[in-house]
């Protein structure tokens, strides 16, 4: 059970101190081949889900963005699209190898001049109040230690009526999926990563975490509780993936 100097790794517990190091190591480890194992796992479906969050943030020409553990760049080279030259788009991402893939990515598809890239933590973004008219975290909340923390820092950077995005796994919505999903997650998830990136443990982290993470529910309390308002969420995949919205004030 986690308490005010513990938090969980995937299923065990560990000191909160500890656990943005241990959780860099997983994504040092897997950046390389991060967006082929995306695919593998999802057959591709990740692409529906983050194209589904990008249609739901309503991001127009002239915004300003700021895509939180950005990774590799996939929300980040569609927004750069859609703001042109006169907007602006952050990716940031607290690990240095997934931040450096997505910019060697990125630019070398030409998406330049309208894009910038910082080393960040979520839960205390460096960036001024009211900066942002929206934000994005697409499978990342999980993996950030005081989630609450994150959400605030998230409320204080958006301008008034900005629109905060979190696309992250949930819970199946039906029993089926979940003993189909449960399987697929601690026995083939596992033996893919040590098969494709000779790393069986950060998978077996990324599958402990996802179960760890608040439900679709629970999430949209958290994200009341910090401060957003009309707050909603939209299953996709019969609730193995969901994304929430929510307006600050």
């Amino acid at each position: 059970m986690a308490d005010d100097k513990t938090t969980h790794f995937g299923f065990k517990t560990v000191n909160r101190g500890e656990k943005v190091n241990m959780v860099a190591g997983v994504f040092h480890s897997v950046a390389g081949k991060y967006d082929l194992m995306n695919d593998l796992m999802s057959g591709g479906i990740h692409r529906l889900w983050k194209r589904f969050t990008i249609e739901l943030s309503g991001v127009r020409r002239g915004n300003s963005v700021l895509d939180i553990a950005g990774g590799t760049g996939d929300l980040a080279a569609k927004f750069s699209r859609l703001v042109g030259s006169e907007g602006k788009v952050v990716l940031a991402d607290i690990n240095d190898s997934m931040l450096q893939v997505g910019r060697e990515k990125l630019t070398n598809r030409g998406i330049v001049g309208n894009i910038e890239y910082v080393q960040a933590n979520a839960e205390c973004l460096p960036f001024p109040d009211n900066s942002f008219d929206c934000i994005t975290i697409a499978f990342g909340l999980r993996n950030v230690t005081d989630k609450d923390a994150a959400l605030r820092s998230m409320l204080r950077v958006l301008k008034p009526g900005g629109r905060l995005l979190v696309l992250e796994f949930s819970k199946p919505t039906n029993e089926l999926m979940s003993k189909v999903y449960d399987r697929y997650s601690f026995d083939i998830l596992p033996r893919m990563g040590k098969l494709i990136t000779n790393d069986e443990d950060s998978y077996r982290y990324l599958a402990e975490s996802i179960r760890m993470h608040p439900d679709q529910e629970t999430l949209k309390e958290m994200m009341a509780e910090a401060g957003f308002a009309e707050v909603r969420y939209h299953n996709m995949t019969a609730g193995v993936v969901a994304v929430h919205r929510g307006v600050k004030p």
